[in-house]
C-alpha cells in the first residue's frame, strides 16, 4: 500500500514519515502543496491521500477515485474539509487522527486563565511601557463557574485538570460521562448558560451544533461572560460574538478558531488584505486573544498525526476494524 501525503509540512511532519513506513511497511509520497486540480495527478498508484484541513473539492475525489484512491486517512481530528457524499458515494473511506487530549486541554485552560487575568490587555500595554494599573483587574480562576460544553477526550480532560483550580464546574453533552460526574454537575444548556462566568466548547462541528453560540444563546448568558474555542470556529455565529463584544455582554473571548479560516491558518498572509471580517474585527479588540489554531500543536501530537495514516491502512490491509474510521 502506499499514501499520497498533500500539505505535508517538511519542517515537523516529514520527519516522522520514514519511520513510520518502516515499522508499517506501508510506501509514501507527499507533496507540502494544497490539492488543486494542477497537482491531482501526483496521486497516481497510491492507495489512499492524507491530508490537513485544506479546500478539498468533490471533484477531487471522483479524480482520485479515478485513479484507484479507495482511502482518505486525514491528519488531523476533524473531517469536514472533505466532501462526506462524494465519498459515499464513491466508496472511499475516511478516517481521522488521534492524538494525547492533553495538549488542546492544557491550551484551553491556557486560555482561560489568560482572559480571566486580562492578560492581552496587560501585554499590549506593556509593550508600550504603560506599566500603570487602571483597567487591567482580572478575576481569579478559582472563583468562577466554568461552563464545558462537550465531554469528550478533550472535554473531559479540560475539566479533569481544571478541577485542581478549585473552580465550580458545569458541563452539556448529548451522552453524560460518568467520570466527569466526579468534577463537574450536567446541566441543560440553558442553565449552563445561565450560570457560568465562562464557557468553552469542545464539541465537533455538524449540521445541528452550527452557530450553537448566536444572538439567542448569548442573551441568555451572565453579563461579561467570557467564551473560549479550540473546537472548530464555526460553532460561534462570528456576527453575534462582535455584537456580544461591542456591547459588552461578551466580557472577552480566547479563540483558537474562527469560521472561515481555510486559506488563512497555517499559511504566512504577511502584508496581505485578508477577506476575513472577522479575523480583521477581532484582532482590533484588547479583550480577545486570538491564536492560530495551534491547540493541537506539540511535539507528541504531530507524530500521533502523521501516524494515524500509517495505521489506518494498516488495518485495512488486515481487515482490521479502526478506530478512526467515520461511518458515512
Amino acid at each position: 500500500m502506499k499514501i499520497m501525503f498533500y500539505t505535508l509540512r517538511p519542517f515537523d511532519e516529514q520527519q516522522y514519515c520514514e519511520p513510520y513506513k518502516q515499522q508499517y511497511g506501508i510506501d509514501y509520497t507527499g507533496t507540502p502543496g494544497v490539492p488543486t486540480p494542477e497537482n491531482l495527478h501526483l496521486a497516481e498508484g497510491c492507495d489512499a491521500v492524507s491530508t490537513n484541513p485544506c479546500e478539498i473539492r468533490p471533484e477531487y475525489l471522483e479524480a482520485w477515485a479515478g485513479m484507484g484512491v479507495k482511502y482518505l486517512p486525514c491528519r488531523s481530528i476533524g473531517y469536514d474539509h472533505i466532501p462526506l457524499d462524494t465519498a459515499k458515494k464513491l466508496g472511499m473511506r475516511i478516517s481521522h487522527s488521534h492524538y494525547p487530549p492533553e495538549g488542546v486541554a492544557n491550551y484551553t485552560i491556557m486560555l482561560i486563565l489568560m482572559c480571566t487575568r486580562k492578560m492581552n490587555q496587560i501585554m499590549l500595554r506593556a509593550n508600550v511601557q504603560d506599566y500603570s494599573l487602571p483597567g487591567k483587574m482580572g478575576r481569579d480562576i478559582s472563583d468562577c463557574t466554568v461552563g464545558v460544553i462537550g465531554t469528550g477526550k478533550i472535554g473531559q480532560t479540560v475539566i479533569r485538570n481544571l478541577s485542581g483550580f478549585g473552580c465550580k464546574m458545569l458541563a452539556y453533552d448529548l451522552y453524560p460521562n460518568d467520570a466527569v460526574k466526579k468534577y463537574a454537575d450536567y446541566v441543560t444548556l440553558d442553565e449552563l448558560y445561565a450560570r457560568s462566568d465562562v464557557i468553552t466548547l469542545h464539541t465537533n462541528a455538524t449540521a445541528e451544533n452550527h452557530h450553537l453560540i448566536n444572538a439567542d444563546a448569548i442573551a441568555k448568558m451572565k453579563d461579561g461572560v467570557l467564551l473560549v474555542n479550540t473546537a472548530r470556529g464555526t460553532l460561534i455565529d462570528p456576527d453575534a460574538l462582535v455584537n456580544g463584544l461591542e456591547r459588552g455582554k461578551i466580557g472577552g473571548a480566547g479563540l483558537d478558531v474562527i469560521e472561515d479560516e481555510t486559506g488563512i491558518c497555517y499559511y504566512n498572509r504577511m502584508g496581505e488584505a485578508i477577506p476575513n471580517r472577522e479575523l480583521n474585527l477581532l484582532r482590533s479588540y484588547p479583550n480577545v486573544i486570538l491564536s492560530p489554531h495551534t491547540a493541537f500543536y506539540t511535539d507528541v501530537n504531530v507524530a500521533n498525526m502523521v501516524k494515524s495514516p500509517f495505521e489506518a491502512l494498516d488495518a485495512y490491509a488486515h481487515g482490521r476494524p479502526y478506530a478512526g474510521e467515520v461511518q458515512l
